[in-house]
Order: C-alpha cells, then sequence, then structure tokens
C-alpha cells in the first residue's frame, strides 16, 4: 500500500525522539511534526559518546555543534583509544577520526608502506601507525586540542570541523533539541504516555493516550528504547538475536567527579578490556562518565560491580585519583538486547535508536545508528508517495548498515589474543563469520545491493572526510596486530619493479620521523581541551 505522509508522529522523547523530529522538521518543514513523551519513562542515559559521522546529520538539519556545546557539557572527541585489547598488558593504540596524511607525489609513501617498514623492523609498536599518519595523534598524550592544525608552511593538518565528535550528556541534549530546536520549528509536544493502539491493514491506526485522546498519523516513529512499544509490542516484527557474536548484555555505569580537569578531561574515548569486558572512559565537562560492559554469563552482576570498583581503584585509570571514595559513588545497572528487529519499517511504522535495534556501547555506534536511520528515512520520504518497494529498499539499508557496524565492533573481539579468563577464551575462539576476514566486506565498502545503491547515495557529505570505517578498520587492526594490506604482497610487488625496498623505506622512515618530531613539537604550543573550552564556549559558565 502507498503511503503519502505529510503527518509524523513520534513516540518517545530522549536524544533519539528530538533526533528524529528535529530531523524530520528540517528536511521536511512543511510536514506536521508531533512528538508524545511519556513524562514517566527515564532515559538509558550511557550514551554519550559519538562518531565522527554525527557532523553529516548536524549539517543536514543546519546546527553548528558549537551552538548546543556548551548547554549539554560537551567537549571535543578526537580519538578512541583500546587499551589491552590484543593481550592483557598489551598497551593502547588510537581510532583518530581525520584522514590519514599520505601523499606518495611527495615522496611521503602510503600508508601501506608502513607494513612493510614493520616487516623489517618487528618491534615498530602499533601505535607508531597512527603516530606516522595521524597528526592529530600527536595532541592525545597531553590533552591538547585546537580547531585548526597546521603545519609550520600554513597546511591544514587537522580541522575539528570533520575531524572530530563529541563527548555529552546525552539527556541534556535530547532536552535541548526540545527547547531550542524542535518547538521554535512549529514541532508539537503532548506530553502523555500511550496506553493502547488500534490495528488496520495499514498498520498502526491510532494511538489511544491516557489522556483518552486517540492520535492518528501517516507515519509513527518507534523511539520508545528497548520496549519498542510500536514495531514490537503493537506489530510483533521479528527480533533478531546477536548474542552470538557480541559477548555482552550488561554494563556498570557511574559519574566521576574531576579533581583535576586539565590533566582528566581527555578529547577521546578510552575503552579498556579487563577480565569479563571493558570498562569505558567518557570525559564531558562537568565529569566523567565510566561503566563496565559485560556478560552475566560469566560473572555475576555482584562480582562484576566489585571487579569494576576494584579497576577503578587502580593506578592503571586515567582519572584515578588516591582522594576518591569508589565505594561512596553511586552506581546504575543497566541491561541491554543485542540485535535488531527484523524488518525497521514496517508498515506506518519505523522503528529508531534501541528501537530499531543495539550492538553495544563499544565504538559509540548507539547514536551513531539514531542518525543514520534518520537520513535513509529521509532519503525515502523526499518521493511524493512511499511504496512497498521504498520500505523494502529502506529495511535492506538499514539492516546492512546495522550489520556492517556489528561486524566492525566483532572484529575487536575476534581479532584479539586474549585468553586470561573463561570470558575471553570464548570471546576469541568462537568461530566467527567468514566474511570477517575480507576486509573489503567488513568495513571498506557498504556491501549494498543494487536497490539500495540506487536510492541511498550519501547526499550530505562523504564519510572518507573524517576518515570513516575503511580509517577505522586500518587502525583498530593494526593497533590488534593484524593488518589488513600483506607486507609480504607489498614487498614482492616492489621488489619485482626493481625497488629497492628496504632503501625506499628507511628513506621514508627518516620523512616519517621528521613528521612526527615536527607534529610533536607544534602540538606542544596548543592548549589542552579543557584550556580551550575555558576560554571559548564555557568562558561565561566559569
Amino acid at each position: 500500500m502507498n503511503l503519502i505522509v505529510n503527518k509524523v508522529v513520534v513516540v518517545g522523547g530522549g536524544s533519539a525522539g528530538w533526533m528524529a523530529a528535529a530531523t524530520i522538521k528540517s528536511v521536511f518543514p512543511e510536514k506536521e511534526v508531533i512528538v508524545i513523551e511519556s513524562p514517566d519513562t527515564p532515559t538509558v542515559g550511557v550514551g554519550e559518546s559519538t562518531l565522527g559521522f554525527m557532523n553529516d546529520w548536524l549539517r543536514l538539519i543546519g546546527l553548528p555543534k558549537e551552538k548546543f556545546m556548551a548547554e549539554c557539557d560537551a567537549i571535543y572527541k578526537l580519538s578512541i583509544k583500546f587499551r589491552d585489547f590484543y593481550e592483557k598488558g598489551s598497551g593502547s593504540f588510537h581510532y583518530p577520526f581525520t584522514r590519514p596524511i599520505v601523499d606518495s607525489i611527495k615522496g611521503m609513501g602510503e600508508t601501506e608502506d608502513w607494513y612493510v617498514k614493520k616487516m623489517f623492523n618487528p618491534e615498530t609498536p602499533v601505535e607508531d601507525y597512527t603516530d606516522t599518519f595521524y597528526p592529530v595523534s600527536h595532541l592525545l598524550p597531553e590533552n591538547k586540542f585546537t580547531n585548526i592544525f597546521k603545519d609550520k608552511d600554513g597546511t591544514v593538518l587537522f580541522d575539528s570541523s570533520v575531524g572530530s565528535a563529541l563527548h555529552f550528556d546525552a539527556s541534556m541534549f535530547g532536552a535541548w533539541l526540545r527547547e531550542n530546536f524542535c518547538l521554535p520549528k512549529g514541532v508539537i509536544l503532548k506530553t502523555n504516555t500511550v496506553k493502547d493502539w488500534s490495528l488496520s491493514d495499514s498498520g498502526i491506526d491510532y494511538l489511544l493516550l491516557d489522556s483518552g485522546e486517540k492520535v492518528y498519523s501517516d507515519l509513527f516513529i518507534d523511539c520508545t528504547g528497548f520496549h519498542s512499544i510500536l514495531i514490537g509490542k503493537a506489530l510483533q516484527e521479528e527480533w533478531i538475536d546477536y548474542s552470538d557474536k557480541i559477548p555482552n548484555n550488561r554494563a556498570w555505569a557511574t559519574q566521576i567527579p574531576y579533581i583535576d580537569k586539565n590533566k582528566e578531561m581527555e578529547p577521546y574515548t578510552t575503552c579498556t578490556a579487563i577480565e569479563n569486558g571493558w570498562v569505558w572512559n567518557i570525559p564531558s565537562w562537568k565529569r566523567i562518565g565510566t561503566g563496565y560492559v559485560y556478560s552475566d554469563k560469566f560473572i555475576s552482576p555482584e562480582d562484576a560491580l566489585n571487579q569494576f570498583k576494584n579497576y577503578l581503584k587502580t593506578d592503571y585509570v586515567s582519572a584515578y585519583n588516591p582522594d576518591r571514595d569508589v565505594d561512596s559513588m553511586s552506581f546504575k545497572d543497566v541491561k541491554f538486547k543485542i540485535g535488531i528487529h527484523k524488518r525497521t519499517w514496517v508498515k506506518n511504522v519505523v522503528a529508531i535508536g534501541l528501537a530499531a535495534g543495539f550492538i553495544e556501547p563499544l565504538e559509540s555506534n548507539g547514536l551513531f545508528t539514531v542518525h543514520k536511520f534518520l537520513e535513509y528515512l529521509c532519503a525515502t520520504l523526499e518521493r511524493k508517495k512511499v511504496s512497498q518497494w521504498d520500505r523494502d529498499a529502506y529495511n535492506n539499508v538499514t539492516f546492512e548498515q546495522f550489520n556492517l557496524f556489528a561486524d566492525f565492533v566483532t572484529l575487536h573481539y575476534a581479532l584479539s589474543l586474549r585468553d586470561d579468563t573463561e570470558y575471553w577464551k570464548n570471546a576469541t575462539g568462537k568461530t566467527y563469520y567468514p566474511e570477517l576476514i575480507n576486509s573489503e566486506y567488513t568495513i571498506a565498502s557498504t556491501p549494498l545491493d543494487l536497490v539500495a545503491r540506487k536510492f541511498y547515495i550519501n547526499k550530505w557529505g562523504s564519510r572518507n572526510e573524517y576518515g570513516g570505517p575503511a580509517s577505522g578498520l586500518s587502525c583498530v587492526a593494526t593497533g590488534l596486530n593484524y593488518p589488513i594490506i600483506s607486507a609480504t604482497e607489498v614487498y614482492t610487488n616492489q621488489a619485482s619493479l626493481g625497488i629497492d625496498v628496504q632503501g625506499r623505506i628507511n628513506y621514508l622512515d627518516q620523512i616519517w620521523s621528521e613528521n612526527k618530531n615536527k607534529w610533536s613539537e607544534l602540538s606542544k604550543e596548543l592548549p589542552t581541551v579543557y584550556e580551550h573550552l575555558s576560554n571559548t564556549l564555557y568562558k561565561d559558565k566559569i
């Protein structure tokens, strides 16, 4: 049945609900948009870290991130730091959000040359990869930040408008969108709870609110979180469980007050693998969010909490301070299910955010699926009518996008060599999908079929502006000692052309060393992210 969409009702507030309303109203200002936000439903409140992909969405709705950052406790995020994922005590590596600096014409070589360097010099640490090709990585050790990082000759090495993401309070962001973006644009708010619904052949006929009002709509957007009230409970859409490929299903979360902001406010997310999962560290303006993601199949919630507390008491934690009383802190037990509905658009209902599906917090993917699915939704609604063809194409592209990211998350476990606990033996001992071995499938290109390719070209900016998935795969795989490019093959190909490979690598390494030293020296002149924000976005709040 063809669908003409003039009215959209979003069920559920929070960051997902208000992002949905903001998107539809911005792209289609002529459409009527209503948000039904229950006053009794708490938000999950742990999705406080984003990826560079969010820049595309912000451009789509015409919202500069600097406009809301100071109202949402936001700071800039330049990278994700992974620690001890390869082996226990193996150290760390970064995944920056910018493009690698390579230029074979200028004699700087390509990223594949680095793998040959490591073949010749096995002792080369994995973190040297990002230090060599990502100038922004030299800002990270001392928490430095600048909006534009330039070389001495004026060359732009890093631009925060495309090369940074955010740490922020997701609940505050949703509230800010509601009051300062959506309502001023004409979005209608109904502060009610959905008590029931009426179904018809076209999907949901109307929603019954606790006030007794019946709400009709051409299109309903389900943003009710894990409850999935519309797509799951009302339409009974099948749920596909991913617990066979993603090991975790719970998290303990808490907030740590700052003691030394200059030292503890890091412009990156840290993910540290420990005994039965991993711990996130997400500094925002007022405090540090941290949590332990684990599986209750391998450890009880009580033991996991004790394990988490013990971890926070060690000086291995970047925010460690002996003056903090960890035992008196408040901890929140968060349960989540891993997977996605088989279809995220059924009849006249579209699920966005947790209502559609969830992987796990690793790689900050929660809000990623929100704005990415919304971009696909807008691409579909550009047509005068929505046909079943359009719904099928949308379901295909969102399902493939979700699987693509799920595979990327899975790689963090599949490529690990940890075997120090039963949890890690299980995570690294699984037989993973054959396609995970193929990097081109996994991350470098999106494996959409021709139907999806036809309708869902990215119209609002290239993902490669900030490195994109291909960059992420390179950094993560290299950090886990699994180079996605065969050094042996590169060496053989170059040698067959009569190239003195050893001499070429020695020459390139000299250039790389000069660049690294130069970028490191330039970074010393920069303020910390705390100093930068204190003098700019937060200067009136200190």
